[in-house]
C-alpha cells in the first residue's frame, strides 16, 4: 500500500472530476454536445478514451480544440455571446456548460466514498486540503456533493480567468492553491487522474504527486508523465503520521 506521509507534507491538493467527484455526468454532457456536432463529420466521442486523452484536466475551450484537432476539424473561435451549440469553439463550450449545469442542478453530484474518507482522515491529522479545477463550476459541484466543509481552499476556472492563470499542464492552479494554503510546493501533495494535471509536476516542485487510475487504462502513462505513485482508488493510500502542531 502506498504511503502518504504527513511527517513531511502539510497539505493535499485534489483535482475535482474523477478524483473527488464522479465524472459520469460531465462525460455525458461532453458526449451529447460532441456527438450532435460530429454527426456526419466524424466518429462519436468516446466517453473514456477521448475524455481522458483530450478533455480531462484542460480548460473547457482548450478541451474542445484538443479533441477536434486530431480529427482535422478547426472551428472559428466565436465569442461568449454565441448561441449554445453554434459551430464555434465558444458555441460548443456554452452548450456543454448549459447541459452540465442542468444535470447537476437536477440530479446532484456523487462523491467517491474513498475520497471522502481520505479527506476526513487528513483533516483529523491536521492536514490542510484544497480542491482545484479548470471548470468555472467547481464550487457548484463541490457544494452539490456536500463537501465544502472538507476543503480549506477552492481554486477554479473563475480564479483562472480573474488572475490570468494558464490551464494544465501548467501548474498555475496548483501553485495558487498552495499559496492560499500557506505552504511551499514541497510541502504539498497533488492528487490527479488526468495526464495534463500530472504533467504539471514537471513544472512544479510538489512534494508528492499521486495518480488515480480508476479504469486501469493509463497507469503506465501516469507514471511516465510524472506521478510518484499510481493507485486504482484512494483507499489504497496509507496515511502515515500527522502534521506537527504549529505547522497547520
Amino acid at each position: 500500500m502506498a504511503a502518504l506521509a504527513l511527517t513531511r507534507l502539510r497539505a493535499v491538493i485534489f483535482d475535482t472530476d474523477g478524483v473527488v467527484t464522479d465524472t459520469a455526468r460531465v462525460h455525458a454532457a461532453w458526449k451529447h454536445v460532441f456527438d450532435d456536432f460530429l454527426r456526419g463529420r466524424s466518429t462519436p466521442f468516446d466517453v473514456r478514451d477521448d475524455y481522458l486523452r483530450h478533455v480531462d484536466g484542460r480548460p473547457r475551450l482548450d478541451g474542445i480544440r484538443t479533441f477536434l484537432a486530431p480529427r482535422g476539424i478547426t472551428l472559428p473561435e466565436g465569442a461568449s455571446g454565441d448561441a449554445p451549440g453554434a459551430p464555434t469553439v465558444h458555441g460548443l463550450g456554452l452548450a456543454k456548460d448549459a447541459l452540465f449545469v442542468r444535470q447537476v442542478t437536477h440530479d446532484g453530484v456523487a462523491a467517491f466514498p474513498s475520497t471522502v474518507a481520505l479527506l476526513h482522515e487528513l483533516r483529523r491529522r491536521g492536514c490542510r486540503t484544497a480542491v482545484v479545477s479548470a471548470s468555472r463550476h467547481c464550487l457548484l459541484v463541490v457544494t452539490s456533493a456536500g463537501l465544502t466543509h472538507l476543503f480549506d481552499v477552492v481554486v477554479d476556472g473563475n480564479d483562472s480567468a480573474r488572475l490570468g492563470l494558464p490551464g494544465k499542464p501548467d501548474p498555475a492552479l496548483f501553485l495558487e492553491a498552495a499559496r492560499r494554503l500557506g505552504v511551499a510546493e514541497a510541502e504539498a501533495a497533488v492528487v490527479e487522474d488526468a495526464l495534463p494535471g500530472v504533467e504539471a509536476r514537471r513544472r512544479g516542485a510538489f512534494g508528492l504527486v499521486i495518480g488515480v487510475d480508476r479504469s486501469g487504462s493509463q497507469t503506465a502513462e501516469l507514471r511516465r508523465t510524472g506521478a510518484d505513485v499510481v493507485v486504482p482508488d484512494l483507499d489504497d493510500l496509507d496515511v502515515v503520521g500527522r502534521v506537527p502542531v504549529g505547522l497547520v
